[in-house]
């Protein structure tokens, strides 16, 4: 079967399941984007890897990468082959240079690990068509019925809620303090703040330009 390349576009809140995140991936070429809900930890490490922070003490995923390159391995792609009862099943391609292998992992630590190496993420065409779906310009889903007021006016108030009030935690430090909280939360290893420190500091790059 054919391989379809994708990439990450965003990582959020879940606003269905609590304590879980979004991640979303989206085909190199084309529109559908396909939803991936996974755990803190593995969102942690991913964002982590992303916003090239650097946590005082190695993460479980750069272990294991730091493991692979003392022992001549690397990972050469990601392929998410498989979908079953709303599971995802993906597998990581190693080679030694002489030998490729390829490991079953969770989804979540397989995108971990090839943001890591640096690598390509695939899936197939039965997974996109069967999980995938297509966003309009202003990201709501093709095809869904619009939004009530009331509705969109719950979905806002989640969202300050999933944040941990984040706007109003940090709108008040000037983009110096963000700066130093953001590194002072990174030798915490309190990644979930780091990444609302982030985000406050983005929007504040982008109002400024």
């Amino acid at each position: 079967m054919k391989k379809i390349k994708l990439e990450i576009i965003g990582l959020s809140f879940s606003q269905t399941q609590s304590g879980a995140y979004a991640l979303v991936l989206g085909e190199e070429i084309g529109k559908r984007r396909l939803p991936i809900i996974i755990g803190g930890f593995e969102a942690q490490a991913i964002a982590v890897e992303l916003e090239n922070m650097t946590p005082s003490r190695p993460l479980t995923h750069d272990l294991f990468k730091n493991f692979a390159i003392e022992f001549g391995l690397t990972v050469t792609e990601i392929v998410i082959y498989n979908l079953k009862e709303g599971i995802f099943y993906s597998k990581l391609t190693c080679t030694n240079g002489s030998e490729i292998k390829e490991i079953d992992a969770r989804t979540s630590d397989a995108i971990a690990m090839a943001v890591r190496f640096n690598c390509p993420i695939y899936t197939y065409e039965f997974i996109l068509a069967s999980a995938g779906v297509v966003l309009d310009e202003s990201g709501e889903e093709v095809g869904a019925p619009p939004k009530s007021k009331t509705t969109s006016k719950k979905t806002t108030v989640e969202k300050k809620a999933l944040t941990g009030g984040a706007e109003g935690e940090f709108a008040n430090q000037t983009v110096e303090e963000l700066k130093e909280s953001l590194m002072k939360a990174i030798d915490d290893e309190a990644y979930e703040t780091a990444s609302k420190i982030r985000d406050e500091l983005n929007k504040r790059k982008k109002s400024s330009q």
